[in-house]
């Protein structure tokens, strides 16, 4: 079952009452901690009444729906001395389709675009789901100038220029600290490149504020907005932002708010809060996660605005087994 069709909230909240005890049953993990918790599928008729599995369950469980062997692993990025995330992935079309239908919704066909990426330490590790979507939106652009550029500067400096002259349609992806780095040698007025900010400092330097590092991309480009990407390792679906880290969601994934303080209470109304994410292409691991991640609700989508500091991400993790 896939669940590229939903096209309501009533075909969202079918899908996601339907999944969830498809993954109780299934999801050894999963079933545990909703055990735990002494909340089973007859105490569930609501999306907001399912449990999220605290993401960080994929560092340290096989989180997966049944037993498979994997078609591909992807891997989170991970600091020095810290374990990453794992996520088994059974079915590689099912993450395809979803990242794909995805940016069609919000950009259009990849065949407009020329993709460039300026991502070296997703380029320097294995399983990284970034580079995989990255890879596959280029082999569907085709265009000849698409590509990685690891630190070569001048060569996406040169690349930008060509393809500003020639007025393509162009993307570029990149970490916060290669960015910055480019920036302090290079600039460049293209008010039409669509930019994706994504990755965060990586330790790779000062840790800046979202709104200070988007001003100084938007002065070095010359851009009204900077775009951003929201997806990770456990999740099979992206959301995007266009501008102001106000993300949206495609119709098969879903922010909900939970309280701080007690995350089993999750609202669709809370107006800030923590993030819990539905994903409903995580049919084969677990749909229903609790992000580290905290954000503020608006009219189009939920703005990033930080992370739980250790202390608060490891009070969250109600059950560790």
């Amino acid at each position: 079952m896939y669940p590229f069709a939903i096209s309501s909230p009533a075909d969202f909240s079918g899908f996601a009452l339907q999944l969830f005890q498809h993954q109780y049953g299934l999801n050894k993990v999963y079933r545990e901690y909703c055990d735990r918790l002494n909340i089973t599928p007859e105490k569930v008729d609501a999306i907001e009444k399912i449990p999220f599995l605290p993401v960080s369950f994929f560092k340290t469980h096989r989180v997966v729906t049944s037993n498979f062997t994997p078609e591909i692993t992807f891997f989170s990025s991970a600091t020095t001395g810290t374990q990453p995330s794992k996520h088994e992935i059974k079915d590689l079309l099912l993450y395809e389709m979803s990242f794909i239908k995805t940016f069609e919704h919000f950009y259009g066909t990849p065949r407009q675009y020329t993709f460039l990426a300026l991502l070296p330490s997703y380029l320097e590790r294995e399983g990284s789901s970034l580079i995989y979507m990255i890879e596959k939106l280029m082999q569907l652009s085709g265009k000849r100038e698409n590509g990685f550029f690891l630190y070569d500067h001048e060569k996406l400096f040169k690349t930008l220029t060509e393809l500003k002259k020639r007025k393509e349609k162009t993307i570029l992806f990149g970490v916060t600290y290669a960015l910055l780095d480019f920036i302090k040698n290079y600039r460049i007025n293209f008010p039409e490149l669509i930019l994706f900010e994504t990755g965060g400092m990586k330790g790779r330097g000062k840790e800046l504020v979202k709104e200070e590092i988007h001003y100084l991309l938007q002065e070095a480009f010359h851009l009204q907005n900077i775009h951003s990407e929201y997806g990770m390792c456990e999740l099979l679906s992206q959301a995007y932002s266009a501008g102001h880290n106000i993300f949206a969601t495609p119709l098969w994934m879903k922010f909900l708010l939970r309280d701080e303080k007690n995350p089993l209470h999750v609202s669709a109304t809370f107006l800030e809060g923590a993030i819990n994410v539905i994903d409903l292409a995580n049919i084969h691991s677990c749909a229903f996660i609790a992000t580290d991640d905290l954000g503020r609700r608006h009219k189009n989508g939920i703005e990033i605005t930080g992370r739980f500091d250790h202390a608060e991400t490891r009070g969250c993790n109600l059950l560790i087994f």
